[in-house]
């Protein structure tokens, strides 16, 4: 029945957001006839990547009941880092590079883990704390110098303005590639393997899943990791989008718009339930709002109060929502 229940609900709030998308893209459309020019489809579609590859791992996190705020600066560790590295062996592979980058990213990401899974510190005071301790490593790491343009290379930035192919001026970047890459993966894992159905069975009821044989513990620390590994690559396709890596902006307040689209792509905060199919509906509805925002000639500033907005309509919806499905279950 519950199964049952979380399945009609992430169909219905996958529609929601989908109706919402379309909403927002015709508004803009009414405002701005240009709107759907590839100029702007690219800036869509470039924007994306870094979003959907971490929201993919915090859906993992905010499917046990968990959160981690940290992934904005463990992008931005990861990033400079691994930027500092193609600074200084200018002959670094890039393949090599982003694994560097997935390697700490997990590093980062496990210490979340143990905290939360067995020091038993509650997930937002723990990643709250790795927030402020992983941006000061940032700027310990960096003395405060920001990796310029030149010395990344030129094939990592080539992931943003090339890709596999182009449909009348839209390209299909590698960046998204990477960014689908991860949400396949991110897919099987929660569809076709033991560890994805104990980390729904956590989010329903870890006491049950607990008295089940599930390992809690093992399974909460995979999810922190997978996070932080996920934030890592990001990181590394930060430097190929922007071409630079600034120890202060990279990956900053990033977790907010992170834990936008995952809540608003239809996953429960209160764990349980989510899609992968969700959370990249909700990745291209925020990345329409942004470019849309720009078109339209608003503010940057005020992009943060809608993300807000947007979070607090999500919330209420998946409450609404819930409550109906519930009355529906009691009726029949």
């Amino acid at each position: 029945m519950q199964a049952e229940l979380a399945k009609r609900l992430a169909a219905f709030r996958e529609a929601g957001t989908l109706v919402l998308l379309l909403i927002v893209a015709g508004a803009a459309l009414v405002k701005n006839p240009h709107f759907l020019e590839a100029k702007n489809l690219n800036s869509i579609l470039l924007w994306i990547p870094l979003l959907a590859v971490v929201g993919m791992g915090q859906m993992m996190v905010i499917l046990t009941r968990g959160i981690d705020v940290s992934v904005g600066s463990t992008m931005g560790l990861a990033g400079i880092i691994v930027g500092m590295l193609f600074r200084d062996h200018p002959g670094l592979n890039i393949y090599m590079g982003t694994a560097i980058g997935m390697a700490i990213g997990a590093v980062l990401g496990a210490v979340n883990g143990g905290l939360i899974a067995w020091a038993k510190v509650p997930p937002i005071i723990a990643t709250l704390g790795t927030l402020s301790a992983y941006r000061g490593v940032v700027f310990i790491v960096s003395k405060g110098d920001q990796v310029d343009s030149n010395n990344i290379p030129d094939a990592l930035t080539n992931w943003t303005l090339h890709g596999p192919f182009q449909i009348a001026g839209v390209t299909f970047s590698w960046l998204l590639v990477w960014a689908l890459a991860a949400a396949a993966v991110t897919a099987y894992l929660l569809k076709w393997t033991r560890t994805g159905r104990d980390i729904y069975s956590i989010g329903s009821n870890p006491e049950a899943a607990r008295l089940r044989g599930i390992p809690v513990a093992r399974v909460t620390f995979f999810v922190y990791a997978a996070c932080g590994a996920l934030s890592g690559l990001a990181g590394v396709l930060y430097a190929s989008r922007y071409g630079f890596v600034n120890p202060a902006t990279a990956g900053s307040g990033f977790e907010l718009i992170v834990i936008a689209a995952v809540v608003i792509g239809g996953t429960n905060v209160f764990g349980g339930s989510g899609t992968v199919t969700g959370v990249l509906l909700g990745c291209l509805l925020l990345g329409t709002i942004n470019v849309a925002l720009a078109v339209l000639g608003i503010d940057e500033t005020w992009q943060m109060l809608v993300y807000g907005v947007v979070i607090l309509v999500a919330m209420m919806l998946d409450g609404a929502v819930r409550r109906w499905l519930g009355q529906l279950t009691e009726a029949a």
